[in-house]
């Protein structure tokens, strides 16, 4: 934490190599006239599940961001890329999920069926290199709606294992909560926020990379005691029969696994 109170992102205090490499990560949790309280947690090098929020701005007079078509690329692009299990459209339409096993040994089934099948495992060959993507989308009029997907909804539909739509009623209502009608726990989030995008600003202090301490400190709780209402927020789009419950069980299923003993097999 830097001496105008303002939090960065945690930082690496260790790295262990062989046999399976990963990092000591600090967080600062809370600060007291008694000193700090840290959380340490360990943090594999090879994940087990990757998120990523796209967020696309809209150019005043424009009716839609041109750097949309972009944004869904290099989404799909990762999506694709980072896990060893392949989507495949098959004549029919339907879509089928691919693997590879030691060698050039493939594995296939229909995805849905894939995907639950290698989270609820423990065999190596199917873990060993499979990460389950989740994809976030913002930012409305570039993205349409859940319901209504333009070209480039589709296409990250179509390569997330999830994907996630944050819907027009969900932002309101945290920018209600947060902004115009602020609920006094939120007081300190949003004297930094408008703070950091005031036209006299010094500093910005409310970004996804630093955060005024106080602020972070509220939001935490914020979230913490509304998960439930905030997970409304989100459609999802991608499995269609998902739901928050059935993403929060198969996470949960990844991260409990002995991956150092999976992957020096």
């Amino acid at each position: 934490m830097t001496s105008r109170q303002i939090l960065r992102n945690a930082c690496v205090i260790a790295n262990r190599g062989k046999p399976y490499p990963s990092h000591l990560m600090a967080n600062l949790r809370v600060q007291s006239s008694d000193g700090f309280d840290v959380t340490i947690l360990e943090q594999y090098s090879k994940p087990y599940a990757m998120f990523e929020c796209k967020r696309v701005g809209v150019e005043e007079g424009t009716k839609k961001g041109p750097q949309t078509i972009e944004k869904a690329k290099q989404g799909a692009y990762v999506a694709r890329t980072v896990s060893s299990l392949f989507k495949v459209r098959l004549p029919s339409g339907e879509l089928q999920g691919l693997i590879y096993r030691s060698g050039d040994e493939i594995y296939t089934k229909p995805y849905a069926e894939l995907v639950a099948e290698v989270v609820n495992s423990d065999d190596p060959e199917l873990l060993r290199d499979f990460i389950l993507t989740v994809g976030v989308v913002s930012n409305h009029g570039n993205w349409f709606t859940s319901d209504n997907h333009n070209k480039e909804l589709k296409v990250l539909a179509q390569s997330y294992d999830w994907l996630l739509f944050l819907t027009d009623e969900g932002l309101a209502e945290f920018i209600t909560e947060l902004l115009l009608r602020p609920k006094p726990l939120l007081k300190p989030a949003r004297k930094a926020f408008l703070a950091s995008y005031a036209a006299e600003k010094k500093k910005n202090a409310f970004t996804k990379v630093q955060m005024n301490y106080e602020a972070d400190q509220v939001l935490q709780s914020y979230f913490a005691d509304n998960a439930n209402r905030i997970e409304k927020w989100f459609n999802i789009i991608t499995p269609k029969s998902g739901s928050m419950r059935k993403l929060r069980s198969q996470i949960s299923q990844l991260r409990d696994k002995d991956w150092e003993a999976l992957h020096s097999l």
